[in-house]
């Protein structure tokens, strides 16, 4: 590892969006490189086509490093040498498999009570959570599963900001932990699961939820109904199995309407905490049970069906009616395909994994298993031929990329600190941090398109953008130019393996190329980094670990980093 004097002989230091030292220029170079490399993340039109009943799959004789690095790449938090083996090993399904039959890890909730962060002083804190979501990111061999997890904790948003209860970390793990625990299982047992979780309860405040009240004419609240159908479930417009929007004369078919938000909103009524002791954190793993003073028991309408009685049952119906409309296994198939693979999935694409969601082949409806199979082993995941086309591909998350790189360095934390913190800042930091959306919008949208771009010129969506500009690049290079030298805290990188390495400028570099980067840098790049890995000599004072540090910061910032494909 590198101290702070070694660093300042590596890479370089970006100061303003202006510019910077050579090799580099973010304002110059860096952000128009990444919107023209996200432009070519293109998808089809609206125009429906019958998609196939199964996933067109791709199984090549033989799995190359480079085609199992970039299979990582989609389908876990950061590759690694070993795990490449064992995909050239086992193949891509074979691979999947074994993910599926890890056991799960240690929960964060049990984790956060090992570690002693149920004590007292902590009642009214977040002490705790991000060090246990790094943790768990970046060092459990369950990454399949954390992948996914993350994936839907994108789409099903919790902010820990916005957890109004005491014991938040605790409340938001939670939450996380139901995420994890039913990342394999099925998509309507995590619809259960979010509506009766506290911290979602409170994030969406239908925690509490009153029924109408005749006399003050208040009544209940609709936010939960809302988010529901618009992002958790159907979206706003109806759909083609493809993904495709429905139209007529022109103007898009509405899913819902206000009628439907307030009939919804009245089942969600009366769910409460099941205990009042808050002196520990325990009620907040428990799933929520019905006031029956607070419930609205008589009818209730919305999407073609009605509901009377209130109660658990009214719940329950409500949520077979959303998971049996037919917008729901495209709305999901395409968001889910948008966190792992690419921005612009092609119809056909979404059509095919929207089909196995309807029917895992068993007359199973949300097999998350299924689903994640059909869209890792797609043709459009696993061709080759996407690394040349126009329209595949997706910018990274700020998140991902610093777990790619700590799992590749072998980061660790001896005394379990894990203490990269909250990271959503965009000017010093990330721009992003697992599980601290400030809305239930996530940090970036599905649908969103950098404006005045060739990308919304073309029709297409870069969500990650939402998150990106140039003070928001140049405080990802400096971020993190500090963690490749120097770690965080006692959270350090492990470049042994590196440094045997670091005297062959091409050795090294292509090994950061084909574990980190997935073997996507082009030739220029790899030409350019090895030039300023060369620029010190091997034989220098502190020489081979300022090479590995050139070598991996300046891959970190190289657009073909940031812009999976």
């Amino acid at each position: 590892m590198l101290d702070s004097e070694q660093a300042d002989a590596f890479a370089p230091r970006v100061e303003d969006a202006d510019g910077a030292t050579d090799p580099l220029r973010l304002g110059g170079a860096i952000a128009p490189a990444l919107l023209l490399a996200a432009c070519g993340s293109g998808g089809g039109g609206t125009t429906a086509t019958p998609p196939p009943s199964a996933p067109v799959v791709v199984a090549p004789a033989t799995i190359t490093a480079t085609q199992a690095s970039r299979f990582l790449a989609q389908a876990t938090m950061g590759a690694t040498r070993p795990m490449i083996d064992t995909v050239v090993a086992r193949r891509y399904e074979g691979w999947i498999d074994d993910q599926f039959a890890l056991p799960r890890a240690i929960s964060h909730w049990d984790w956060l009570v090992a570690n002693g962060y149920a004590a007292a002083t902590n009642i009214n804190a977040e002490t705790g959570f991000d060090v246990t979501l790094w943790r768990q990111m970046i060092v459990e061999p369950d990454q399949l599963r954390q992948r996914v997890g993350m994936a839907l904790l994108d789409l099903l948003v919790v902010g820990i900001g916005g957890v109004n209860l005491n014991w938040k970390q605790f409340a938001t793990a939670a939450y996380v932990d139901l995420l994890l625990d039913n990342a394999f299982g099925n998509y309507r047992t995590i619809l259960d699961a979010i509506t009766t979780n506290a911290a979602m309860g409170s994030f969406l405040t239908f925690l509490g939820n009153r029924k109408a009240n005749a006399t003050t004419g208040a009544q209940p609240d609709e936010n939960y109904a809302r988010e529901l159908m618009q992002l958790f479930t159907l979206g706003l417009y109806q759909l083609n199995p493809d993904g495709s929007v429905k139209s007529s004369g022109g103007a898009p078919l509405e899913t819902y309407t206000p009628a439907d938000v307030a009939g919804l909103a009245r089942v969600f009524t009366g769910l409460s905490l099941a205990t009042t002791v808050s002196t520990t954190p325990d009620r907040y793993r428990q799933p929520l049970v019905m006031n029956a003073a607070l419930n609205e028991t008589g009818g209730a309408s919305f999407l073609g069906t009605s509901t009377s009685g209130g109660g658990m049952a009214a719940v329950k119906q409500a949520l077979d009616t959303i998971f049996a409309h037919p917008n729901l296994p495209p709305f999901v198939s395409k968001q889910l395909i948008q966190r792992l693979v690419t921005s612009n999935p092609a119809p056909a694409y979404v059509g095919r994994v929207a089909a196995v969601f309807a029917d895992n082949g068993a007359g199973v409806r949300g097999d998350m298993k299924a689903v994640i199979k059909a869209i890792l082993l797609d043709t459009d995941a696993r061709s080759d031929a996407a690394l040349a086309s126009t329209t595949a591909g997706k910018l990274r998350e700020p998140v991902m990329r610093l777990t790619g790189w700590a799992r590749f360095a072998k980061v660790a934390s001896p005394g379990n600190l894990w203490a990269f913190g909250d990271t959503s800042s965009q000017s010093s930091r990330l721009g992003q941090s697992m599980g601290r959306s400030a809305t239930v919008f996530n940090f970036f949208r599905p649908a969103y398109a950098p404006p005045a771009t060739g990308i919304s010129s073309a029709g297409l969506v870069a969500p990650e953008f939402q998150i990106t500009n140039e003070q928001s690049v140049v405080a990802y290079v400096n971020y993190m130019q500090g963690l490749v030298a120097n770690g965080a805290g006692d959270t350090k990188p492990d470049y042994t393996d590196l440094v045997a390495r670091a005297s062959d400028s091409a050795a090294l570099v292509d090994e950061v190329n084909l574990v980190l980067a997935a073997g996507q840098l082009g030739a220029a790049t790899v030409t350019a980094i090895r030039a300023a890995v060369d620029s010190i000599a091997a034989t220098a004072t502190n020489g081979p670990i300022n090479r590995v540090g050139i070598a991996l910061l300046l891959t970190l910032a190289s657009p073909e980093f940031l812009t999976l494909r």
